[in-house]
């Protein structure tokens, strides 16, 4: 009788053990294929655009083919500016828990309304405004030891409704760059933010502007309406970002 209570005893703690190296391995298993968690947070040309393939649904489905299951997370809204991004920061980004942010501002930020009554006569967010409202995005993500990627914004080209209402002093409308006058200042501006803070940089506005000077070759091949990338352009920006992510990916894996 003593053995075989002895003997169920012991089967009992090798089936014990049996479920609780199971449950375990079960655990580290979902933990080592939980999805890598990105969020593209930006004004209208990361947001959603009708039929339009943005640059993170092409990420959410490429990534995942080059073995980095993730998750993106589209938290780009038309029209905003760095001063509304620090105000919706929480809501839409940190209360996601990423562990990527990828952010992108700076068109609406750097506009001037000249076709306001009266014209406007400076930027909707100052230079130095910007520049603070980046950094503070920065250093919540930095505290909650979450990953950045900045880019700067991409170039823009008159079109005729743009210059209608943009075409106006300061900006100069004879000049094919004239719309972006004070966009390349803000797009430095990223620039010298990512040195600075040493997070990796997507250059955009480089990048469309290097294809422009391609032969045969414009700007306006990558914009639907001189303000938004369109399938081209939004393949550009995510040929871009791709390589930064993966190098992040594997920097967090060590």
């Amino acid at each position: 009788m003593y053995h075989r209570v002895v003997s169920f005893m012991f089967c009992c703690l090798l089936l014990t053990g049996s479920l609780v190296c199971t449950s375990f391995l079960s655990a580290a298993e979902k933990e080592s294929t939980k999805p890598f968690t990105i969020v593209t947070f930006g004004d209208s040309t990361t947001a959603m655009r009708g039929p339009l393939v943005v640059y993170s649904m092409i990420l959410e489905k490429e990534l995942p083919q080059a073995g980095i299951p993730i998750k993106v997370i589209n938290a780009g809204i038309g029209g905003n500016t760095t001063t509304q991004a620090v105000a919706r920061f929480e809501k839409d980004v940190l209360q996601h828990a990423p562990d990527l942010v990828v952010i992108q501002y700076g068109i609406n930020d750097s506009a001037v309304d000249v076709w306001k009554k009266p014209p406007a006569t400076k930027s909707r967010v100052s230079k130095d405004q910007y520049e603070a409202n980046l950094r503070s995005l920065i250093k919540q993500l930095k505290q909650k030891e979450v990953a950045v990627i900045l880019m700067t914004p991409n170039a823009l080209r008159w079109i005729p409704r743009i210059k209608e209402l943009y075409g106006k002093p300061p900006y100069d409308a004879d000049d094919p760059d004239g719309f972006n006058l004070f966009l390349k200042a803000y797009a430095e501006t990223v620039r010298q933010i990512a040195k600075e803070e040493h997070v990796p940089l997507v250059d955009v506005y480089a990048a469309f502007e290097k294809y422009a000077k391609q032969k045969d070759q414009t700007a306006q091949d990558l914009l639907l309406d001189g303000i938004h990338p369109n399938t081209k352009g939004q393949r550009m920006v995510a040929d871009l970002l791709m390589p930064k992510i993966k190098q992040v990916v594997s920097t967090q894996k060590k």
